[in-house]
């Protein structure tokens, strides 16, 4: 029996049914294929929210060299200072999470910003994600020759009698902290006086218009022949490259403040690939076991490295509520 033929109706419909499966199948094979897309296939950047010169600068440009090694792409580093470290951080904040922009500061200026400042343009939960935090080693205390203090307890003594200014390397960071619980506990006047990055504010003491300053030893190691000695170091053990400087706690401070040791996240948008994070901390341990490492590790006396991204993850789980009760306590607000 003669089939019937398809009427021009039909074969359209059956045109139009095989045209949406093939495009249909166009569509996917080409999300696949996207989503198959090899990283990175694209210059990365790394924001940092202070100037050149400083500690996070010099991590940034030595891990981003390694980088660009391992990827096969370039890694740019772009400074973006001010505002207490805010427009860095939320440039980052704002860039697309495709795994090409990331972002470098200090620990207090991306825990305790949410509360030294009432608005903020981010969300540090919601907005960025951790990656790797690059450690900063002990932190020094320095002042200059001119003033008659040995220890911590002899420049309390000296504050209290004189004008004294603190120089911080950013509003809210751990130097500016370390005089408002000075000034809390000691009862000293203590003015913070704020800067975008290290190099100037140690360049300040050196020259007497600071009277006292803390930063990492690099920067500091500038100035030390220069009129500016160190009387103590922040955190649990001494700096290996001042062996013979006690840190605060040796001196008798007990405040939980002067023990923590802070350092330099790396951060990326929220909603970064899982396995762009991976790489980016992996790399990061894998850096830090380089020659090259080693040397800026020992030019900053910092003895310890990135951890993965599991662990760093822990460790911002358990440090950062730290972190934020210190700010809480110590009621600051910066605006």
């Amino acid at each position: 029996m003669t089939q019937p033929s398809k009427t021009p109706r039909r074969q359209s419909l059956v045109a139009s049914t095989t045209l949406a499966a093939c495009l249909s199948g166009m569509v996917f094979v080409g999300q696949v294929q996207a989503q198959a897309a090899p990283w990175p296939a694209k210059p990365i950047k790394i924001v940092v929210a202070f100037p050149p010169g400083g500690l996070t600068d010099a991590y940034a440009r030595n891990y981003g060299d390694y980088l660009s090694t391992r990827l096969g792409v370039p890694v740019i580093i772009e400074n973006k200072p001010g505002a207490g470290a805010i427009i860095g951080i939320d440039a980052v904040a704002k860039s697309p999470a495709d795994g090409y922009t990331f972002g470098m500061s200090t620990s207090g200026t991306y825990w305790q910003n949410r509360i030294l400042y009432s608005k903020l343009p981010y969300n540090l939960d919601k907005d960025l994600t951790p990656v790797t935090v690059f450690p900063s080693g002990p932190l020094v205390v320095g002042i200059p020759d001119k003033i008659p203090a040995k220890n911590m307890a002899e420049f309390v003594a000296w504050a209290k009698k004189n004008p004294t200014s603190m120089g911080t390397y950013a509003p809210g960071s751990y130097p500016h902290m370390v005089a408002d619980q000075t000034n809390r506990q000691q009862g000293t006047s203590i003015q913070s006086v704020h800067y975008r990055g290290e190099a100037p504010m140690w360049l300040d003491v050196a020259s007497g218009q600071l009277q006292i300053a803390v930063g990492s030893f690099q920067a500091f190691n500038t100035v030390a022949t220069r009129g500016v000695r160190a009387i103590g170091v922040t955190g649990s053990y001494r700096s290996p490259k001042l062996p013979d400087v006690p840190t605060l706690t040796e001196q008798g401070n007990t405040e939980k403040l002067v023990t923590l040791e802070g350092g330099l996240p790396l951060v990326a948008p929220a909603g970064t690939p899982e396995a762009v994070l991976k790489r980016m901390a992996d790399e990061a341990v894998a850096w830090s076991n380089t020659e090259r490492a080693a040397k800026l590790r020992e030019t900053f006396a910092i003895p310890n490295k990135p951890k993965n991204l599991a662990d760093t993850r822990k460790d911002w789980e358990a440090e950062v509520p730290v972190w934020i009760k210190l700010a809480v306590d110590l009621g600051i607000k910066l605006d």
